[in-house]
């Protein structure tokens, strides 16, 4: 093995001793919360294939991978049948496919073998390796995983490769930020979202649960920044900055126009707008320069775009204003650090923003948005007035109106109850009604999505 790729690969060496001494596992021992995804259950285990992992930046996509090749090894997988990459360290398929057939030799005869790929969109015509590496007969016994924060990726994968995934019923998967519902079952409150009839005591620890999710969201160093050290360190929000920013550049595109096209994100956060509205405010002169910004923004899965839906198609309405958020509370935190500099981005930023009413609506509502885009296609409704989220289920479409404030008044939910199915998610910790419509607990409701 190249001797480059052997700190990611130590289980070679010493199988019991590689919880201790991997940098990832290591990591995530020392911390407060360690999370276990639910797709670790849903990797390969003897059925070889080509399986890609898609996820933004920090996600924790490695750390996963790394927790796969330990439970791997926990049965009884041979420590030379497993082999993970870097694609920081491979120039092109050429060299993909050199370290590919190098683990292949390396690997015992007539046993299902892993090979993982990390960050595969840094080597130049990837696909073009892995394709050749599937028609000549070389993955019969392997299980192929590849990464990248790239979304595209995952597209990529699923139109060249066709008919050489194997015979798995899941072949690609996306690994989100921590869910609030996921944050709760790590921190232990102990509440069954599935429960109607929840104590109050549990009530209040969601809600109470819910007000640090919105500080951190659902990144695992940033969570426990704040349970080991009761903030969020200047350097966990730079590091996502940075690889915002460093991608874009690797892209070719130009740093001052990300800082315009973020700084509009924020400034509009939760709002309305079009390409041409935002080419006439920023120095970009096209509004197709500002539409593929946003586009590689949401592809490398660090800015969502919720379009405004068509009611009788249930599709998305091209011509009408978009909405644009950040796909997690952190990340908006992240942006507002990179674009705003304090010394303590944590407290007179992150903390202000949160206490006060107007920016916790437009956080609340983009979590809302966001969890159930994870589930569901989703969209918000722009008619006589506007109704913040609109997700499609079951052939039909579920209207939710967001109002995180003390009260609610009639005349605010106008348009929402024009739709028998309307629900109004609110601050409330009971259910009720209001005008006709359904108020119910938010922070309870994002656990049942």
């Amino acid at each position: 093995m190249d001797p480059r790729f052997l700190p990611h690969n130590s289980h070679r060496t010493d199988t019991r001793r590689f919880r201790g001494r991997d940098p990832q596992l290591a990591h995530l021992d020392s911390c407060p919360f360690r999370h276990r995804s639910a797709i670790l259950d849903r990797l390969p285990t003897s059925a070889p294939g080509v399986y890609s992992l898609g996820g933004g930046r920090q996600t924790g996509k490695s750390t996963l991978l790394k927790q796969w090749v330990a439970e791997l090894l926990d049965r009884g997988v041979p420590p030379t049948a497993i082999t993970y990459l870097t694609g920081e360290l491979i120039d092109d398929h050429h060299g993909l496919l050199m370290h590919l057939t190098a683990h292949l030799d390396d690997a015992p005869a007539g046993v299902p073998n892993y090979l993982v790929v990390d960050e595969v969109t840094y080597i130049r015509d990837w696909d073009k390796g892995v394709k050749f590496a599937a028609d000549a007969g070389l993955l019969e016994r392997t299980a192929l995983v590849v990464t990248g924060s790239d979304l595209g990726m995952v597209q990529d994968a699923r139109m060249r490769f066709p008919g050489r995934r194997g015979e798995a019923d899941v072949t690609d998967f996306h690994l989100h930020p921590l869910s609030f519902r996921e944050y709760v079952d790590l921190v232990g409150v102990g509440a069954d979202g599935d429960d109607p009839e929840m104590p109050p005591a549990v009530v209040d620890a969601v809600y109470a649960a819910f007000d640090r999710y919105l500080l951190h969201g659902g990144y695992l160093t940033a969570i426990n920044d704040l349970a080991g050290d009761g903030t969020i360190r200047p350097s966990t929000l730079a590091t996502y900055s940075d690889w915002i920013r460093g991608d874009m550049l690797k892209r070719g595109k130009q740093e001052p126009y990300l800082r315009e096209v973020l700084d509009a994100i924020v400034t509009r956060y939760t709002s309305q707008m079009t390409w041409n509205a935002l080419a006439r405010d920023l120095s970009i002169d096209h509004p197709r320069t500002v539409a593929e910004y946003v586009g590689l923004l949401e592809r490398m899965d660090a800015a969502c775009v919720l379009p405004a839906l068509v009611e009788d198609k249930l599709a998305a309405a091209p011509k009408k204003a978009r909405k644009l958020v950040f796909p997690d509370p952190f990340v908006l935190h992240a942006v507002r650090a990179w674009l705003d500099p304090s010394a303590d981005p944590f407290e007179s930023q992150i903390r202000a923003a949160v206490a006060d009413p107007v920016w916790a609506s437009r956080i609340v509502e983009a979590c809302v948005a966001t969890h159930c885009r994870r589930a569901h296609p989703t969209y918000y409704i722009k008619a006589q007035g506007e109704v913040d989220v609109a997700y499609v289920r079951d052939g039909r479409f579920w209207p939710v109106e967001v109002k995180w404030a003390n009260q609610l008044r009639p005349k605010t939910v106008k348009q929402i109850a024009r739709y028998p199915n309307g629900e109004i998610w609110s601050k409330n910790r009971q259910p009720g009604t209001i005008a006709g419509v359904k108020v119910l607990p938010l922070p309870l409701q994002l656990l049942r999505i």
